[in-house]
């Protein structure tokens, strides 16, 4: 076999395009060298110490990959032909099926004689043992090539015609589809070209810096190790993404703080931004302080969303009429770049100022009449419609948190009675503000103008605060309401919407989920769960499904398993092991906010020493009952009691059920599991000495009584069986 580290050199792939999309570069960057280094190691071209490095700039996708072999090593291959009754005759001569098979493959009747036997009696079988000659570069690299260009997450290709090419291009009329227009295509294996094309180009080791700044037009790349150099020195770019993202943040914190003021986090600003310059350059710019009268988020969402600047905050988090912007030219006087954004986003915030002062002369109750026009969902009505189902549920919240037998403690001034009238007048208008100008030029404002506009009308701030708050959570890791209404409307937006999607069959497929539902579900688990409220999750789904009438089908079964699904697997990532969160939520515990502490009460439980064979007498005894055709009894028959250890066990049961009972509704979950600690001895006797399924009817119905109760008074908590090996 040929040597795999023969001619072994690094090797450097650039495809040069057009300006790719800049949401999309960071992905498509890292995608381009996954796949070519994944598709090298596969043909043996590339081993595992091969170290890979991306680079991707607006115009460039690159891979630089170490120790890539000029050609791969021969490798063995064993084909499996047929069995050997129908390859081998009686005197073991190939028959004509064999020879045809042999001859199929482009062997002679000689090759029959090296075929091996495998197996025995009617399964042995023929195999045919080969060596497959290793690809070379140019022939793996191509093959690596097309999987990686076809492979690409591309949102939408382009068609385009290209201008020259091969023989078998006609400038003009022969099409490609790619992301972006190519341009050039690099493919250095050392300081050797390789012979590859894709999109109609030819491999060369030529390419182009920065469009406007490079010290020459045409670099010519004198080693697959000096690209990163040579585009720095002589083209102007700095290649790699991270790195150029690295440099961004040190110049934008660098300005800022020659200010005394902060740059505004955003990650995926910063990706974008990274993703359209090859060179960046920060420059300081203003705006006229007057605009400030405007909510800052308004202003903070279109300098970011319409023109990518990073607005400056000062020390206590406010506005200031500062902002930077990354430019990919380094001018010697940057003074016409600066006054150039500050005069475009200028009319950005004007426009921002006019729907302000316009949307305040109409107050959010005159709106909330044209919700009724407003289609939420062909199925289920308006958005006017949804408004009266939302403030149904949320009444229904505020009668159950009432009614709760665990006291809800609200504040002060805010009774029940105060609470509902709160949160119908929150539910009511909260929508509204979808009808406002900000609102329709950006939608991720909702909730948060509506906020604004409630202040400006002097409504109570707690309803203010509500109708912002009745969609948080957002997104992951995001604050939950911060008041009582905003808790309650909160918890009836998202109800509605999943109730009522579920309900005329929306559920999320996949990856597929474009209403959010699993967002919302999430959402009310953690408002339920972080907030320790007394409510029944069966009992909010029966009042959410209340208010759609004959309008959906009841879909509480199928919500209820969504909702115990999401919970599991947001449990397991904060670190819960799979046992521990399937014997909780197994029981399907209607109050969430108790799941946490059960989940610590198990944790503490199975770390006690009798936890094991408590875990696995209580698997045994619950196969047992799974068992039982007919009733059980209700109570034990003490006279029954015969047997030493079911007598034993019957006097612990009366000690520890009562006890672990008791803590139980005192919802000390770990004192209750622990308090059933002491019944291993009893228990593992019972099994050792007792014949549960005796031939006496009276003594086995009696067994499983005990049996009964003992695993009621077990598993209150959570069921231990999920915890047995």
């Amino acid at each position: 076999m040929s040597n795999p580290e023969r001619n072994a050199a690094n090797l450097l792939v650039e495809l040069l395009v057009e300006e790719l999309p800049p949401k999309s570069l960071k992905k498509l960057g890292a995608a381009f060298a996954d796949s070519l280094t994944a598709a090298l190691r596969g043909q043996g071209l590339a081993d595992a110490h091969s170290t890979a490095t991306s680079f991707a700039t607006p115009r460039r996708l690159a891979l630089h990959l170490t120790n890539v072999a000029a050609r791969a090593a021969d490798r063995p291959q064993q084909t499996k032909l047929m069995p050997v009754a129908i390859g081998l005759d009686a005197q073991g001569q190939p028959t004509a099926a064999l020879l045809k098979k042999l001859s199929s493959m482009g062997l002679g009747p000689q090759a029959a004689a090296s075929l091996k036997r495998q197996g025995e009696g009617k399964a042995e079988t023929l195999f045919l043992d080969t060596v497959v000659p290793g690809a070379t570069l140019a022939e793996g690299l191509q093959q690596a090539l097309d999987e990686t260009l076809a492979s690409l997450p591309i949102p939408k290709v382009m068609s385009y015609q290209l201008e020259q090419g091969g023989p078998e291009v006609q400038p003009g009329w022969t099409s490609v589809n790619f992301v972006r227009p190519a341009h050039g295509l690099v493919a250095l294996h050392g300081d050797a070209v390789v012979a590859v094309s894709v999109l109609g180009l030819s491999a060369r080791r030529s390419t182009q810096g920065h469009r406007f700044e490079a010290h020459v037009q045409s670099i010519e790349l004198q080693h697959a190790d000096s690209y990163e150099r040579q585009l720095t020195e002589d083209g102007a770019v700095v290649p790699r993404f991270q790195a150029r993202r690295a440099e961004i943040v040190r110049q934008l914190t660098a300005a800022a703080e020659a200010l005394g003021l902060k740059p505004i986090e955003d990650e995926a600003l910063l990706d974008e931004v990274t993703a359209l310059v090859e060179r960046p350059k920060v420059l300081t710019c203003q705006f006229e302080p007057e605009f400030l009268a405007v909510p800052q988020e308004c202003l903070i969402l279109t300098m970011k969303a319409n023109q990518k600047y990073f607005p400056l905050l000062d020390g206590t988090g406010r506005l200031t009429n500062r902002f930077l912007m990354v430019s990919n030219i380094s001018p010697a006087d940057p003074s016409a770049v600066i006054q150039g954004n500050e005069r475009v986003v200028r009319p950005r915030l004007a426009d921002a100022k006019f729907f302000f002062d316009q949307d305040r002369k109409r107050s959010l109750a005159d709106r909330v009449p044209g919700l009724q026009k407003v289609v939420y969902h062909g199925q289920l009505g308006t958005q006017g419609q949804r408004t009266e189902r939302v403030r149904a549920i949320a009444h229904a919240i505020v009668n159950q948190l009432r009614m709760a037998t665990v006291p809800y403690t609200v504040d002060a001034k805010d009774e029940f009675e105060v609470l509902d009238s709160k949160v119908q007048q929150a539910a009511m208008l909260a929508k509204a503000d979808l009808l406002t100008d900000m609102v329709g030029e950006f939608p991720e404002l909702q909730g948060i103008m509506g906020a604004y506009y409630a202040r400006h009308e002097g409504l109570r701030d707690g309803v203010a605060i509500a109708i912002e708050d009745h969609y948080k959570p957002r997104f992951a890791g995001d604050a939950l309401p911060r008041n009582h209404t905003g808790t309650v409307v909160a918890l009836a937006d998202k109800l509605e919407t999943l109730v009522g999607l579920f309900g005329i069959g929306q559920l999320p497929t996949g990856d597929k989920d474009p209403f959010a539902l699993r967002r919302h579900a999430l959402g009310v688990i953690r408002i339920l769960s972080e907030k320790n409220l007394p409510l029944q999750l069966p009992e909010l789904m029966a009042a959410a499904a209340a208010v759609f009438g004959e309008r959906i089908n009841d879909p509480s079964a199928t919500l209820m398993d969504f909702f115990y699904d999401r919970l599991a697997v947001a449990l397991r990532e904060q670190g819960y092991t799979a046992h521990e969160v399937d014997a909780v939520l197994s029981l399907r515990p209607a109050r969430l906010g108790e799941v946490a502490r059960r989940l610590e009460a198990v944790r503490a439980f199975a770390a006690l020493p009798e936890a094991a064979s408590l875990a696995a007498a209580n698997k045994r005894v619950s196969n047992i009952l799974k068992k039982v055709e007919g009733g059980i009894p209700d109570g034990v028959e003490p006279a029954l009691l015969r047997e030493a250890p079911e007598q034993a066990l019957a006097a612990a049961l009366q000690t520890a059920a009562p006890d672990a009972q008791r803590q139980f509704d005192a919802q000390d979950y770990t004192g209750s599991l622990q308090a059933l600690a002491v019944l291993k001895a009893p228990v593992d006797a019972f099994f050792d000495g007792v014949m549960v399924n005796a031939e006496d009817q009276a003594l086995r119905r009696n067994r499983l009584a005990l049996l009964r109760q003992l695993h009621e008074a077990m598993n209150q908590v959570a069921d231990l069986s999920r915890l047995a090996a």
